[in-house]
Formats: structure tokens, C-alpha cells, sequence
């Protein structure tokens, strides 16, 4: 039986970013999955327009999620400005409800960017609401609330990030890559100017996809999978861990319907 999995970025690229590589994993194996983008991405680029950088980054948003045929959704309240108010829940909560996730995958709480740490508030905000049926009645309750994780993050304060699940995507980070490479506008433009690198992008596509490899491990020097080789051997065992060279990582929020550590693993391919 397939299963429903909701990615809840606050960006139109931070889904891909943070789990792209277990995406392409459940939709290889039947799953439905739908990247969400809480805000527009219109203050994501040095030099464009913000209406038009808008229309361009649903685009790439669209492109993106059909290299492995998942749904996507941007909603429309304006990047950088995302805060936890009613309304905003209750379009979270609307969002939830009407693609009945099992699984929901989001940012933690603590963050640099107030739209991450936002988006992580909003759903826990309305993770218990979800199966009341007196808030937002015109969209039916669930039965049960979702079962919720967080993406994998470096952040240290006020606590560290601990994996509960990891999962080797070596057999899809080509696809990962591409998946980033067809957000344009990001990181091949704006991520790049801001690091200082933009003088470094190469014309070509096949160049482009191996400039944002190594641009992409340039920002993790301490691979991902180096952080959570404990929780990959106990999926993998000792051996196959120590083989893995690209994961994604994810740690269960206590918000949310709760999962034995056997029960939850089931739940990732």
C-alpha cells in the first residue's frame, strides 16, 4: 500500500535541498509525495524583478518535482516575511488536511532563517489541530494526526540534531543534483553570488551539474552521512554503513502521531 508523504519547505528549493534523494526513493517505489513551499521565493535573487522572479520559481519548483514525478505547490505569502499567525496556520492546516499525509517532513525549530524556523512553528502549531473538527470545518478533520520529522540540520543550540532515521541515497544523488540544478535561479545565480562565486558558474549544462556537485559537498565538508553513520549502521549494519557516501537524515518531531524507532524506519525506503 502506497503511502502519502508531505515535504513542508518554506522555499521553493529547500525541499529538494533537504530530501530530494528520499523523494526520488518513494516515488521509485509507488509512494505519493508533494513538495510544498510555504512562501513565494520572490526575495531569493540579487537582480531580478520580484513578480518575476515568482512566476520563474514556480517554474523551476514545477520542473524540479517532475524529474521524479512528485507533486509540487508554492503558496503565496511573500518570502521573507512568513510569521506564525493564525492565518498562516490555518493555510497549513488547509494544505495538510487536503493531501492527508501519513508522513510530514518540515524544518526544526532552530534555524538561521526566520521562514525555516516559522514554517517548523506552523506545523507543530497545527499538527494537534489537524483531527479537530471545529477549526477550518469546511475542510474535513483527519482521523489520526500525521506521523511529523524534521530535515537533517547542523545547528547545535539549544540542542543538536539527532537522527532517528537515515537513509543511503547513493543510488539517486545524480538525481538529487538535478533536481537542485533545475532551481535555476538559486544555485546558479543567487546562493553562488552570495558566496562569492558566482564568476566561478560554468555555460554548459553537463559543466553546470559538475560545478553544483562539488558547490553542494562544498557546503557540507563533513558529509552528512559522517554525521549520521551510527543511525546508518543500525539500517545498514557496521559494513554497509561505512559504505554509504551520501544520506539524508531525519529526527522525529514529539509533536505529531508517535511511531515505535522500528515502526518509523518502515515508513522510509
Amino acid at each position: 500500500m502506497s503511502q502519502r508523504i508531505l515535504i513542508i519547505g518554506a522555499h521553493p528549493d529547500d525541499c529538494e535541498y533537504r530530501c530530494g534523494g528520499v523523494a526520488a526513493l518513494w516515488r521509485a517505489q509507488g509512494d505519493v509525495v508533494r513538495f510544498v513551499s510555504l512562501t513565494d521565493g520572490r526575495s531569493g535573487h540579487h537582480e531580478m524583478d520580484s513578480d518575476a522572479l515568482v512566476a520563474r520559481r514556480r517554474a523551476e519548483a514545477a520542473s524540479a518535482a517532475s524529474l521524479i514525478d512528485a507533486e509540487c505547490l508554492v503558496l503565496d505569502i511573500p518570502d521573507g516575511h512568513l510569521e506564525p499567525t493564525l492565518v498562516n496556520r490555518l493555510k497549513v492546516i488547509r494544505v495538510i488536511r487536503e493531501f492527508k499525509p501519513d508522513l510530514i517532513i518540515t524544518n526544526r525549530p532552530n534555524d538561521y532563517h526566520a521562514d525555516h524556523r516559522y514554517t517548523a512553528q506552523l506545523v507543530q502549531d497545527a499538527s494537534f489541530l489537524l483531527v479537530v473538527p471545529g477549526i477550518l470545518p469546511e475542510v474535513p478533520a483527519l482521523q489520526q494526526m500525521p506521523v511529523i520529522t524534521y530535515f537533517w540540520d547542523a545547528f547545535q543550540k539549544p540542542m543538536p540534531f539527532h537522527a532517528d532515521v537515515a537513509v543511503d541515497i547513493d543510488s539517486v544523488y545524480e538525481t538529487k543534483i538535478r533536481q537542485l540544478a533545475a532551481h535555476e535561479s538559486q544555485f546558479f545565480e543567487w546562493l553562488p553570488w552570495l558566496d562569492r562565486k558566482l564568476e566561478e558558474i560554468p555555460s554548459g549544462s553537463d559543466e553546470r551539474l559538475k560545478w553544483l556537485k562539488g558547490y553542494f559537498e562544498w557546503q557540507h565538508p563533513r558529509s552528512i552521512a559522517d554525521d549520521v553513520r551510527d543511525a546508518l549502521a543500525i539500517r545498514y549494519g557496521e559494513r554497509g554503513a561505512r559504505s554509504v557516501h551520501q544520506a539524508e537524515a531525519f529526527e522525529l518531531c514529539e509533536y505529531g502521531h508517535q511511531r515505535t524507532a522500528r515502526e518509523l524506519d518502515a515508513m522510509f525506503p
